[in-house]
């Protein structure tokens, strides 16, 4: 079968074949889509609900599959997480109130191929120290993807992200990481965002994987509400986290998941 193709490292990671690309750029091009699409539904006074059955219908309209739906349980096509809410926030009647921040995560399955990404959203007038914490969560992000290159080692990439992220004089959740990923969901390796340079699994061409880190304004630890799914910060301060998918190449890495209007960044977009 197509997914038993390529190679295993000694770490039990998956070395994909050249053509396996095209099917994650074509996944990644739909998860993307879907949440520029959504950008005009987010605004204050709308729910959460709302928005997911939006991206549900959306999901269908293309053929595709949501990863989510029936995952352990789960019954949604996205997570969206507000304001404290680090990851995994379950869609609701929740109103979106002015100067709210949310992050929203959706994975599609295009052709086997899963796509997977999240990107920040603001309602209304957001404060000043929100719009600095979404800047410096976009922008380790693009650090731990620059750090993505074959010779360097998942610890270069979370070195990269934590050192730009506590400079900041803010904090890199531990509790949760990225995640290989093709024609699984969730693969080895663990992808943190916190590291040593030149330690842990050396990067190759072919290698699939998500780089997700999520920041916070205060300290990083987390806890999980009694639903079993939403991680909140511990000391209730706020949360921002994006997402993308991308892939080793010879020379660097590949994003599967840009923004095709350019919508990636929500306040200075890049």
């Amino acid at each position: 079968m197509d997914e038993h193709k390529g190679r295993l490292t000694k770490d039990g990671i998956r070395i994909h074949e050249a053509a396996d690309f095209a099917g994650m750029r074509k996944a990644g091009e739909l998860a993307a889509r879907i949440l520029d699409e959504i950008a005009e539904h987010v605004f204050v006074g709308q729910t959460t609900g709302e928005i997911d059955r939006i991206i549900t219908e959306k999901v269908e309209q293309a053929g595709a599959v949501s990863a989510t739906i029936g995952y352990k349980g789960y019954r949604h096509a996205s997570c969206i997480s507000v304001n404290h809410v680090v990851c995994h926030g379950i869609p609701g009647d929740k109103k979106l109130k002015d100067g709210d921040i949310l992050n929203i995560d959706v994975t599609v399955i295009v052709d086997g191929w899963f796509g997977d990404t999240s990107r920040m959203y603001t309602a209304g007038q957001i404060s000043r120290k929100a719009e600095r914490l979404i800047q410096v969560t976009h922008d380790s992000l693009m650090l731990g993807i620059e750090a993505a290159k074959p010779g360097n080692t998942f610890g270069d990439i979370g070195s990269a992200i934590q050192t730009y992220v506590e400079r900041q004089r803010m904090s890199v959740v531990r509790d949760f990481c990225g995640h290989g990923l093709g024609r699984v969901f969730h693969a080895p390796p663990n992808v943190l965002h916190y590291g040593r340079p030149g330690t842990g699994p050396r990067l190759e061409e072919g290698m699939f994987f998500t780089i997700e880190p999520m920041v916070n304004l205060g300290r990083p630890e987390t806890k999980i509400l009694a639903d079993d799914w939403t991680a909140v910060t511990r000391d209730k301060s706020l949360s921002a986290q994006f997402e993308h998918s991308i892939g080793i190449t010879a020379t660097g890495c590949e994003i599967f998941t840009p923004s095709p209007a350019n919508l990636f960044h929500p306040t200075n977009p890049s």
